[in-house]
């Protein structure tokens, strides 16, 4: 790093969910994890593992600014289904050496918030997710 400036501020963090801007997003976060089981070997200290799958979990954050999340989701759970969409972040400071965009594929909402106010406070929502898929579409490089 040649300088303070080129460190990537969330700032500049955009989100789509199936192809829609989510303007009111002010934090998001995906991670895949490494499920493991450890494999004893005989002669060696350390215990050693082997990934046996991956699982993906993620939030975004909301401002309380409309009902779409409830919206996208509520219908098709009263009707049996379970809905699944695409997210894809984009992180793009214009100090930073580029722009890094990623696409979470097969989201699956963990839950639905109806309602969640407090006299005096601004409204956010916390939006809990699962997904199975992602792929790099742009990443950054010095």
């Amino acid at each position: 790093m040649d300088s303070a400036k080129r460190a990537i501020s969330g700032t500049f963090g955009e989100l789509w969910y199936d192809g829609e801007k989510v303007a009111e997003c002010y934090k998001f976060q995906a991670k895949v994890t490494l499920n493991k089981e450890d494999v004893p070997m005989c002669g060696v200290i350390w215990t050693d593992s082997k990934v046996k799958s991956v699982s993906g979990k993620g939030s975004m954050g909301l401002y309380k600014v409309n009902s779409r999340m409830a919206r996208k989701i509520a219908s098709d759970i009263a009707d049996g289904k379970d809905p699944r969409g695409t997210l894809i972040s984009k992180l793009n400071d214009p100090d930073a050496y580029g722009a890094e965009r990623v696409s979470v594929q097969d989201v699956s909402m963990d839950d639905i918030t109806l309602a969640d106010w407090e006299a005096g406070v601004v409204g956010k929502v916390e939006c809990p997710f699962t997904f199975r898929g992602f792929k790099f579409l742009d990443t950054i490089s010095a």
